[in-house]
């Protein structure tokens, strides 16, 4: 009867992760997609259409940038507290072992906050590119 708990615990997990996963991208859609009915009306109004006003319409108003750098600050300071959780537990259990995992664990986590500032970083520098490009038509 505990395997079935467990089973039913971990399905539960991760329906949970699924519903979120769908839930956002569903967001990402229907953002789109009141994107394209403004930039419609807009074009249906008769007003002048330029690149400017498509620009702007169709940004994300710089929010990709700021997101990956607040992930990746929350992130960074999530890794010396993973280390301290290791240092803790050995402490409390006298096990080397555990000490050991979580280092490595927060290893990886300061690995994937650097990734994440790296990113915001390259999508800043492209972002700040492209508008200093001069456009062709």
């Amino acid at each position: 009867m505990e395997g079935f708990g467990f089973g039913l615990a971990a399905f539960a997990f991760w329906g949970f992760i699924a519903a979120v996963v769908v839930a956002g991208i569903w967001y990402a859609i229907r953002e789109k997609e009141a994107q394209h009915e403004t930039l419609r009306r807009i074009i249906e109004s008769g007003k002048d259409v330029n690149v400017e006003v498509i620009d702007r319409v169709m940004s994300d108003g710089g929010k990709s940038e700021t997101d990956l750098k607040v992930g990746g600050y929350i992130t960074l300071f999530v890794a010396p507290g993973l280390a301290l959780l290791g240092y803790v537990l050995r402490v409390a259990t006298g096990e080397d072992k555990v000490f050991t995992i979580l280092l490595g664990v927060a290893g990886l986590v300061a690995f994937v906050a650097i990734g994440l500032l790296v990113a915001a970083k390259v999508t800043e520098s492209s972002k700040a590119k492209s508008k200093n490009e001069t456009p062709l038509v």
